[in-house]
This record gives structure tokens, sequence and C-alpha cells, in this order.
């Protein structure tokens, strides 16, 4: 029976001492992982966190994510990842939708998921620097679970209600892994990094999970920092880098003081999260004499559906072609197959297509269609089957490779008393990829104040979420049946920008 964290035993046996998890200033061996994960492992069934159970991990990536998250793995929990900057609001929501028995936060995180635990009734512990648990009997080896066990619940907010958990599976993740460990052709020699964060799809299961069932090393960098990233490249001597073009961008920007030699070993960089403009690619595969692969995933795919590799065509504007085992048809509004390079739906099916959304059997039915799941983005399949993203359907905006949903941002804008309507759209911007901006019509008697309404949102939302521009209107361009249409919302280049 398959265990996420069995890997991280067959490396320490069979190569205790080669690393397993860096950062800038520590270093774990395989031997030195598992005896981590061993000890939360045990821990969490000394807490009477049971097989099946949930917990909630809130963590930077560091490597002491990895060690809770593959202890929970190991004794057959599920795990539940929120961003560090989720506030209490967000922390308390998920503890009730998922049922979770237990918050592990940051050392220097905690304040938010205390408050929330408190609420919930719900007890947090505090995740220290190297780890450290108290545990009278580590786990002697992970747990054999089936492979349809739900794994991870990672929760995504879509465009309409509440945000919902997705559930990916042990095989989901475990075949997953595989693919892209084909995919990279990566060796146990391989040294991989990235300062995408960890509770993240991406960051987690195309990047963390990979490596650690391929056996090479994973170097992370928390937070994301241009010089700091250029330098782990050069001192880990990483031959392979991931990131969102967000990144790319700020790297090509530092990479001046930097010579051909810092780059010498780095052969691929793995770009996801949003459209990679064409100049960034050439751009960066001249500075740093590495080829940079583009793919396209959801949460509910594992982050995965299609993908370039080494060993094919790059062609450019493009997401690849379905992963090996998968599929990738385009669907008009019929259902059925459109022509080629026609515009439809993008419907996806294959091993790493989720389980389901957790206690959401509607939203399950209406998403996962005779088991091919149906991503609500429209692209276009040209004849050798590469996939072209046009457009995201839901609204979905890419604010440097987070995931900001307008629906989400407009509920709680609602909330504000002075607040009649409101839209909120992704402009595009040469930093982030695209922007969080908000056009708010107000009460008659309203005075317009961005920066009052900013803070007012910071206090609800997460950082990242809360829109950095704003607009104020009379009226919301509205279609026949009152419904607003945010296609017709123009914003021009002059448009405040608020900052901290």
């Amino acid at each position: 029976m398959p265990n996420v964290a069995a890997p991280i035993w067959t490396h320490a046996a069979r190569n205790p001492d080669h690393p397993a998890v860096r950062s800038l200033d520590k270093s774990w061996s395989y031997e030195e992982l598992r005896s981590h994960v061993a000890a939360w492992a045990g821990a969490l069934r000394e807490a009477d966190i049971e097989r099946g159970d949930r917990i909630v991990l809130i963590a930077p990536s560091v490597p002491e994510f990895a060690a809770v998250y593959h202890g929970a793995q190991a004794a057959g929990i599920v795990v539940v990842t929120l961003n560090v900057m989720s506030t209490p609001a967000e922390i308390g929501y998920v503890l009730g939708d998922s049922g979770a028995k237990l918050v592990v936060a940051w050392h220097v995180a905690t304040t938010a998921a205390e408050r929330a635990g408190a609420e919930a009734g719900v007890d947090v512990w505090s995740l220290e620097p190297d780890a450290p648990v108290t545990c009278e009997t580590p786990l002697t080896e992970p747990v054999e679970r089936d492979a349809s066990e739900t794994a991870v619940l990672l929760y995504t907010s879509g465009t309409t209600g509440k945000p919902k958990g997705v559930q990916l599976t042990v095989s989901n993740l475990l075949e997953t892994a595989e693919i892209f460990i084909r995919q990279l052709e990566l060796e146990p020699t391989d040294a991989f990094g990235t300062g995408l964060p960890l509770f993240h799809v991406f960051g987690q299961c195309i990047c963390m999970n990979t490596i650690l069932v391929g056996g090479a090393s994973l170097s992370l960098l928390s937070p994301f920092e241009p010089q700091a990233m250029v330098r782990m490249i050069r001192d880990h001597e990483l031959t392979i880098v991931a990131g969102v073009p967000t990144m790319w961008n700020y790297l090509l920007h530092v990479a001046g003081d930097f010579g051909p030699a810092d780059f010498a070993n780095l052969r691929l960089a793995a770009s996801g999260g949003a459209s990679l403009p064409v100049e960034v690619i050439r751009a960066f595969e001249t500075r740093f004499g590495c080829t940079i692969l583009e793919g396209y995933g959801l949460t509910e795919t594992t982050g995965a559906a299609t993908y370039h590799s080494p060993f094919m065509e790059q062609r450019v504007g493009t997401t690849g072609i379905a992963l090996p085992g998968s599929a990738v048809e385009v669907r008009g509004a019929d259902g059925q197959h459109v022509a080629v390079d026609e515009v439809g739906e993008v419907f996806i099916t294959g091993p790493m297509v989720m389980k389901g959304y957790w206690n959401r059997p509607e939203a399950t039915e209406a998403d996962l269609v005779d088991g091919w799941f149906r991503t609500g983005d429209l692209g276009a399949l040209d004849a050798d089957g590469y996939l072209r993203i046009v457009d995201r359907a839901k609204d979905l905006i890419i604010r440097g490779g987070y995931n900001v949903y307008p629906r989400e941002v407009e509920e709680v804008l609602y909330e504000h008393p002075d607040v009649v309507e409101t839209a909120v759209v992704g402009i595009p911007d040469d930093t982030y990829g695209e922007e969080v901006g908000a056009v708010v019509v107000l009460r008659p008697d309203a005075t317009p104040d961005p920066e009052a309404l900013r803070a007012w949102l910071k206090e609800r939302l997460s950082a990242y979420k809360v829109p950095h521009l704003y607009r104020f209107a009379d009226e919301l361009p509205k279609g026949a049946t009152g419904k607003i249409l945010k296609r017709a919302i123009e914003w021009s280049d002059n448009e405040e920008k608020n900052d901290d």
C-alpha cells in the first residue's frame, strides 16, 4: 500500500547523507529528514490525531514544513495547508469546514491561528526552527494507505460561494510526482530550488513532493527575494529551478551582477501559475543559459495538466501537451469537441484529477463529468495537441503567482457599510502579471477614501487579496438581466495605485 512519506524512508536507507531539504541557513540529509518526520508522526498519534483526521499546517517554505507535512502523511493524517498571511476569519472558516483537530503554525505566525483556534476550540502548536517536537515513540515506518485515501485538502475559493476544499489523494500526489520525475528527467544528483510557497499546489505537489519522491535535493527560499534566489542558484549549484513569471522577471533584473559561471549547473526552469511572455522566455534562456518550460494546471488537477518537456518541441505561447496518462479536450457550449485552434472550455482527465470537493457533492458533480474535470478556462488545441490558454472564464486573478478570486474579495467589500456595488477585476501589471483592482459604488453620502477602504479590507483578507487599485463610480455596467459586465469595465493607465 502506498504512502506519500514512504520514499523518504527509502532514500534514508539507501543514501542517508544525501541532502534532502535545504534553506539558506541549514541543510537536512535524508536521514535527518526521516528522523524529523518520524517524530512528528509519533507526536500526532500521541495527541490522539487518528488516521483520516485533518490538521491545518500554516508555515512558510522552510524545511520544517516538509517535516510536519510528511509526518502527518506517514501517520495517515490529512494535511490542510494555509498561507501564513491567513487572517483569523479565514483560518476559522477552514477549521469549521474541514473539522480539523489541530493547527500547527510557524512560530512567528501563531497570532492569527491562536485567535481562530480559541474560537473554534482547536489546539494550536507552535512550529519551531529545526522542528523540535515532544514524542515518546517516533513512527518506525509509514502506515499503509489506500491509493484513493484523501492525503491533502487545498482550499480554493472559486468565483461563487465559500472556499472549497479540494481533496487530493495519495494516488494523485504520488502519480503526479512520478510523471514530473520523467518530465524533468530528474535524477537523485539533481539540485532543485524554488521560492514558491509550499502551501500552494505548485510548490507543494509539483516541487516538494516530486523532488522528495525522486530522491533529489530541494532548496527552499522564503520569502522570495531575487538577489537571494540568484545566490542560492550559485551556492547550492542548482540544476533546476521552479517559479512563476513574476519571479523570472525579477531574476532578469538582478542577474547582471552575476556571471555565466554562476549559472553553469542550471539546465531547466519550470514555470507555471500564469502565462509567460515570449520576451521573458527568450531573455531568461539567453541570460541563464537554460531551457524554460511552461505548463498549466489547477489545484483540482494537482497543479498538473499540460507541460513542455526537455525532449519535445517548445512552442512559445502554449503550455505544452497533455501529460503522460492524461488527456485534454476543448469543448463548446454543447459539450462537443471544437475544431483545431477553435476556442472552447478546457476539460482534463487523468491520474492528477482530484477525488472531489470536501463535503460538496453538488459542486463535485458539476465540475467532474464522467471522469473529466471542467476547468472553466478557455483555450484552444493546435493540430499537435499543444494547448493555448486564451482566458480564465472563472475570472481568476493571478497576482505574482498567488490566486485571487474576485468573488471572495467582493463579498468582503459588500460587508462595508458604505459600499453599494463593487466589481473586482485583474489589471495587467508589468511587475506582478496582474494587479487587483476594485471598482466601487458608494452610498450617496459617503466620501471616497481608498486608503481607508484598503485598511478595512486588510483586517479581513490576506494582504495579497486586497486590491491595490481603486476607482469610484456612480454605477457599474450591466447587461439586460442586471448582471454586472466586468468585461465592459475599462481601466485607464493613470488610475492611482495604493501601496503600503
